[in-house]
């Protein structure tokens, strides 16, 4: 199984330290003095996941916290800063995509989007303006769509969070059937204080490479 050239849209569960960008928020490290248990960048689901497929890390575009709408925790506004929506276009006007070829995007969001209480709005197809975006359903819908437009010859790779809000999980499995994106539907994966152990993450990459095989 080759993946080729990898790219990861992510939140906490998918930072490590000095593997992000600089300034994002990051959540595992190598340092850290309290579980969850994941003190090595190979320890985590995509660090197995390139050693099982001996892809290529081009990005881990993963902050911490982040949603994939325009509305953030406590209600805040991320439509400038954090949100998956924005880090997407931001690359795409700083010709990101252009200069590199990404084989294999995964993008493992909609946790923080069911955790911050974001209001859901009702789903959509077409016709979105920049208000719907502070709505979750909407915003899936939003970023998949401009995912399948301007990057056609990339395998989209879209992992579905277990024990989030049905709404949000039923709203990426359209939109990936609407995309042709492949869905991982996560289950019964070890966590601690809401965030994948070293268990966890080794179940989150055994369910990602049997659901892209």
């Amino acid at each position: 199984m080759k993946l080729g050239n990898i790219m990861i849209f992510g939140d906490s569960y998918s930072t490590y330290e000095g593997y992000i960008p600089e300034g994002f928020a990051v959540y595992y490290s190598g340092h850290r003095e309290k579980e969850p248990d994941v003190f090595d960048v190979k320890d985590t689901w995509w660090g197995r996941v390139i050693e099982a497929t001996d892809a290529t890390l081009v990005q881990n575009n993963s902050w911490s916290g982040s949603t994939i709408g325009y509305t953030g925790w406590h209600g805040k506004d991320c439509s400038h800063s954090s949100s998956f929506i924005y880090r997407f276009e931001t690359l795409l006007k700083e010709g990101f995509f252009a200069h590199n070829k990404i084989d294999t995007l995964f993008v493992f969001g909609g946790t923080n989007d069911s955790w911050s209480q974001a209001p859901l709005g009702e789903w959509k197809d077409g016709n979105i303006e920049e208000s719907d975006l502070f709505f979750v359903l909407p915003a899936i819908s939003y970023f998949a769509t401009r995912l399948a437009k301007e990057l056609p010859n990339t395998k989209v790779v879209f992992i579905g969070n277990c024990g989030i809000k049905s709404e949000i999980t039923d709203a990426i499995s359209n939109a990936c059937k609407k995309h042709g994106f492949c869905y991982v539907a996560l289950a019964d994966i070890d966590k601690s204080h809401g965030h994948p152990t070293e268990l966890g993450m080794k179940q989150i990459s055994e369910q990602v490479l049997a659901a892209i095989k």
